[in-house]
Order: structure tokens, then sequence, then C-alpha cells
């Protein structure tokens, strides 16, 4: 599509392409680079630096808990020995009472300042996590599902924010039987060299629990986020559901991973309940070995009854298996889930450059040798396109031809495999984010509405919305009189302003015109208006002469006569570029709008009466 302005474009170099104009020289740019990936030891390390103080604070907290639990038993044996030989006890005995209060009061610290680091860790994960997904755009949940993304932002984030947290605990899990056999040597190196023989063996243990407890955790999370993108979709679809009586049928549907579900949690408990089993077989061994050897120490009183007592107790610390099979279990669910994340932040979300627009430029928009895959499939294939500023231009074609896809390559709500879109000679990933937002608006079929109120919602993306503009804009799209009958007009929370279909893609139709900009893409935005309605925002579309340039994905003959030409997509490519009357003479591109009487004039009607369709 070339020519002036306001001009009659016209079809131009080879079919399916317009080639740029000659007379506007663009220099080549180098792409903005994609933001980085991080792993899941980079995203579980920043979220551990977000809560520094706090994660500190526990370590210490943690690691003086597990030294005032060492010191307990070398106090309680030496009130016994003192007990014993009818000493005076006293202070011991106080300092044991003052131990384990100090440990009562450290374990509510504990306790406190896990919640604290859990809370915070899992807010940073899943802040940062659904800033990316919304970064990316669609592609991710075309990767991934809409269910599956909720569940690993909301189950997955919770329990990798407990990754700090289970690394503090671990630590002073280890710092307690490393404490513990210390302890043991200095009350007799035999008691220590006893323990030492079952260390590999407990070691061994716990290498064969982290290996096994990662693989059955992923499977649990994965299958759990495929009930999660069954019950998302049978959710999205509930009307279609209930009409058609298949609820039993859906329901069984979305459960049917349930026992695959729940094979995955039983080897998960099976493979816990066997660490912890052999844990019990071998530690009450290494128990009562040093218990058995610091017996017959007493016998040759090398050591007193006092040294038993607490060499019995650190054996009981330093075997303490059990309690490091929770920890590492803990961990390394709390890793498997930062896996699940990572997947997600793998894939980059668009860079942005810092480039800006020509001042007052018209809104060219060209397309060179753009191609695009999705699913594995070219959906566009070497589209070379030029809209001259200030014109509309209608694209069309059947269903899955590509409109939509190049409608959101136009607006860089997502990149092309091969090829560059340019905005007045810039192209768009040289803009810088609030530049590219700035000078392209969007209005979709199924707008989503954002926002606390109706107003909040036309005025989405406006550094500071005007009232006065918010008004103007739902009035182009006929949708101030429906707004004003609610009971709080443009202030009622959009959770008490029931609308139509219709009615919400006005509301998307008016936060398009508030944004305003160089470019309008219009993305089928205007199917589910009545024909009075689209009548009148037609007219605001197109009867404007505010020197926008407008890109309008048509499905009505009628609205792509109104435009000043027409893109016709088929099989990938540019079929033919040109105005609509010229188009329509040709059977084939008649046949994508359906049976049709005959050509509207320029005046949008077939036989001097009007035409809306």
């Amino acid at each position: 599509m070339t020519g002036a302005p306001g001009g009659s474009p016209v079809r131009e170099g080879r079919p399916g392409s317009v080639r740029p104009r000659k007379d506007t020289p663009v220099k080549p740019t180098e792409p903005a680079r994609p933001t980085t990936t991080p792993t899941t030891r980079e995203l579980l390390g920043a979220a551990t630096r977000h809560s520094g103080p706090h994660c500190v604070a526990l370590c210490l907290v943690s690691v003086t808990a597990t030294g005032a639990g060492l010191l307990l038993p070398t106090a309680l044996g030496r009130a016994l020995d003192l007990l014993l030989a009818h000493g005076p006890a006293t202070r011991w005995v106080l300092a044991c009472a003052g131990l384990v209060l100090l440990l009562t009061l450290l374990d509510g610290c504990e306790t406190v300042l896990g919640g604290t680091v859990d809370a915070r860790s899992t807010a940073f994960l899943r802040g940062r996590t659904t800033g990316h997904v919304l970064a990316v755009g669609p592609r991710l949940t075309l990767r991934f599902g809409s269910g599956d993304l909720v569940a690993r932002l909301v189950g997955n984030a919770a329990q990798a924010g407990t990754a700090p947290t289970a690394r503090a605990a671990l630590l002073a899990s280890l710092a307690g039987p490393v404490g513990a056999v210390v302890a043991l040597a200095l009350i007799d190196p035999w008691l220590a060299a006893v323990f030492l023989t079952g260390a590999p063996v407990l070691a061994l243990l716990l290498r064969g629990l982290a290996r096994d407890t990662a693989s059955c955790v992923a499977d649990y999370q994965r299958v759990q986020g495929r009930i999660a993108a069954a019950l998302a979709e049978a959710v999205a679809g509930a009307r279609t559901i209930r009409a058609a009586g298949t609820a039993d049928r859906d329901t069984a549907r979305v459960l049917r991973p349930l026992p695959e579900l729940g094979r995955a949690g039983r080897r998960m408990w099976h493979v816990q309940g066997r660490a912890a089993a052999q844990a019990v077989a071998v530690a009450p061994l290494l128990h009562l070995g040093v218990v058995a050897v610091a017996g017959l120490l007493l016998a040759r009183h090398r050591v007193s009854a006092g040294d038993v007592l607490a060499a019995s107790r650190y054996a009981v610390l330093a075997t303490g298996v059990g309690v490091l099979v929770g920890r590492v279990s803990g961990l390394v669910r709390a890793r498997t889930a930062a896996d699940r994340l990572a997947e997600v932040r793998a894939h980059p979300a668009p860079g942005y450059g810092e480039r800006s627009l020509p001042p007052g430029g018209p809104g060219r928009l060209e397309l060179r040798g753009v191609t695009a895959r999705r699913g594995g499939r070219t959906v566009l294939d070497s589209v070379d396109l030029v809209v001259p500023g200030g014109t509309t231009l209608a694209v069309v074609g059947r269903s899955g031809s590509g409109k939509s896809l190049l409608a959101a390559l136009a607006g860089r709500l997502t990149d092309p495999d091969a090829g560059e879109v340019l905005l007045d000679g810039v192209p768009l990933p040289a803009l810088s984010r609030s530049g590219l937002r700035t000078a392209i608006a969007h209005a979709f079929d199924r707008p989503a509405l954002l926002g606390t109120t109706v107003g909040d919602t036309i005025g989405l993306g406006l550094p500071r919305p005007c009232p006065a503009r918010v008004r103007e804009a739902a009035r182009t799209a006929r949708a101030d009189d429906f707004v004003r009958r609610l009971p709080d007009g443009y202030a009622t929370p959009l959770s008490r302003a029931p609308h139509s279909g219709g009615e919400a893609q006005r509301l998307g139709l008016a936060r398009a015109f508030a944004q305003g900009g160089r470019l309008l893409v219009l993305d089928d935005a205007l199917s589910s208006l009545d024909t009075v309605t689209e009548h009148q925002v037609t007219e605001a579309v197109f009867g404007t002469a505010d020197g926008g340039t407008r890109l309008v994905v048509a499905h009505r003959a009628a609205t792509a006569a109104r435009a000043d030409a027409v893109a016709w997509l088929d099989g990938g490519r540019v079929r033919a570029v040109g105005p609509h009357t010229e188009l329509w003479r040709d059977p084939a591109y008649r046949a994508v709008f359906g049976p049709a009487p005959a050509q509207p004039d320029a005046a949008g009607t077939a036989d001097g009466t009007e035409v809306i369709r």
C-alpha cells in the first residue's frame, strides 16, 4: 500500500508485497537484546538476597539454638556429677534451666523469622515471574497453558519461597551432628571413632534421598500442572459445558491425571519413608555403640557418669538423621519448584531500545520480509507491506490466515521470527518501552477490562488519566451512555458494573481512543457491536482526519469498503493490496466474506440503501 495520505492506494510490486519507498531511507538498527534468563540457582539466590537481613538473622538464631542445644548435655552431665558427689550443683541446674528457656525463646524467634522469610521470598518470586509472564506475552500461554502457569505462580512459587528457610534450617541441622561428634571427641576420642564408623552409611543415605526425592517431586508437580491446566480450560468453557450437558464427562477429564498424581505422591512418601526406616535401622546401632563404649570407659574410670549422660545425648544429636531427612526433602522440593519457575523464566522477554520516533511523524508502518511461526507452523511467510501515514488499511482473509498475528506484529505484541517491523522508519525493537506504547494503541475482540473502576479501565496505560479525555474517548466509542447509567458512572467498580460483550468491546475501544498515538490497531474490535453502534464507531474510526494510521482486522465487506486500502492475506502471504472495489472483482476475494449478493459501493451500499454487515 503506497501513496500520499488521503490518496488512493494501489497495488505495487510483486503480488503479496509492497516495496518500501525509495525516498525514505532507513538505516539498519541493531535490535534490542532480550533480557537474560536466570537459572534455578540464580533465581533462588536473588530471592535470598531480597530477604538478606532476615535470612542472616534466621541463620544466626538457628546456629545459636544449635549451640545452646550442644551445651545442654554438658551442663546436665556436670550437674549430675556434682549431685552424685553431693556437691553444690545449684549453678549448673540454673544453667540447664537457662539453656532450656533460651532454646524455647530461640525456637519462637526461628518460627517467626522463618515465616517472614518464606512470605517475602514467595512474594518476590511471584512478582518476578508474573512480571516476566506478562512481558513475554501470549507465547508462554501457548507453551505452558494458562492453568499450568497459574499453578506455577501460586503453588510452585510458594514451595520455592521456602528455599532460603530450608537452607538455613539445613545448615543448623548439619551443625548439630558435627558439633555433637566434636563434643564426643572432647569427652573421649573413642566415642567419636565409634560414631564415625557409620558416618559413610548416613552420607550415602542422604545422597540417595536427595536424588530420588528430586525425581518424584518433579513428577508430582508436573501432574499438578496438568490438572490445573485442564481445570482452567473447563472453567473458561463452563457455559459450553453446561449447555452441552457434559459436566460429568468434563469432570472426569479434569481429574483423569489423579491416579498418576497418586502414584507420584505415594512414590514420594515411599522414598522418604524408606530413608527414615534406614535411618532408624542405622542410628540406634550407632547410639548403642557410643553408649556401650562410654559404659566401658566408665568402668575403667576414664569418664564420669555425667560424661556418659552427655555422650548419650550427643549420640542422639549426632544420629539425628530423621531431622536431616526432613530438611533435605524440604530443600529438594523447594529447588524442584524453583526449576519450574526457571522454565518459565527461560523464555526471554523482549528487549527495548532507547530510540525515539521522529517528531511529527505521520505513523508510516512498514513490514519487511516478516515471517512468523506458531506451533511449528509458518503463519506469515516473508510478508512485505507498507501503510502510509494517515491512511487506513483493512486486513482481511479466511480464518487462520494470520490476520490477528499481523496485527500483533504491527504493535509489537509479539516479535517476528524473521524480518522487521518499522514505524516512521524506526524498527520497533529499537524504541523505548514508553515510546512504543505511547505511539501504538490496540483494541481487541475480547478486551480484558483491568482496573478498579470503569474510568480506570478506560484510562489504563495513560501516565495521568484525565477525566475529560476518558469521557471523550467513551463518547467516541459510544460507551458514554451506558457508563452514565451505572450506579456511580465512571467511578463504578468493575465488579459492580455488569456489561455485555458489546459493552465490554466498547470499553476496550474507548481505552484505545483515549491512548491515541500514531498507530491504532483494531483486531476484530467491532465484532460484538450491534449494527447501529458498529456503524457509529466505524464512522469515528474511518471518518477522522487526525493524521493517525489505522490497521483494522475486518471480517465484513462493509468495513473493508470504508478503508483506504485492503491487504488480502491468503496462505501466509499478502495475496494482493488495493482498494476494496478493485479486489471485489476477484471471486476468491468475495468468497472471503461468504455469500454476498452484490458489491457495496463506495458509500457501503449495494442498491442505494445503507448496508451494515
